[in-house]
């Protein structure tokens, strides 16, 4: 079957197109062209289409791809009335709700974030805390208390 479709060319970061009549089962940058029937420049947005081959070729049965059918629709060329456009794509956005431009305005962050203890609550805390640690303390006996200190002589020397 064929398809019109289009041929990246150029180079690199300034691309030009051809369009170009092909069997569909060959790849547009490698594959055997049967006809080159015009040329896009995305950059300034000119067209310039054999509308003459592509009618033909549209008529013969050849598909459209779905950029080439809005460039002829927009050149002014006639699809035919077989010819049904793929749906357009809906673009679903994830997690909507960390994008900063779909929060609201001066609206509240984030409920991610957890709330930071008040006063009350850390002195709660502190107050657990070295209740907690009293027992141990208690449990384990001083280290300069338990430990005698023997008085050191000193050594006289040998004659």
């Amino acid at each position: 079957m064929l398809t019109i479709r289009m041929q990246r060319k150029g180079r690199s970061g300034h691309a030009q197109f051809r369009v170009i009549v092909q069997d569909s089962r060959f790849h547009p940058s490698s594959g055997r062209v049967i006809a080159y029937v015009g040329s896009y420049n995305p950059h300034t947005k000119t067209a310039a289409l054999d509308g003459e081959k592509i009618s033909a070729y549209l008529t013969s049965g050849a598909q459209p791809s779905d950029r080439v059918a809005r460039l002829l629709q927009k050149e002014g060329i006639k699809l035919p009335a077989w010819f049904k456009a793929s749906a357009p794509k809906s673009g679903k956005i994830r997690n909507p709700d960390k994008r900063r431009s779909t929060r609201p305005a001066g609206g509240p962050e984030p409920a991610a974030k957890e709330a930071a203890p008040t006063t009350e609550e850390k002195t709660e805390q502190s107050e657990a805390e070295a209740i907690a640690k009293e027992p141990e303390a208690a449990a384990e006996p001083n280290k300069e208390e338990t430990t005698e200190s023997a008085p050191i002589e000193p050594e006289q020397p040998s004659e």
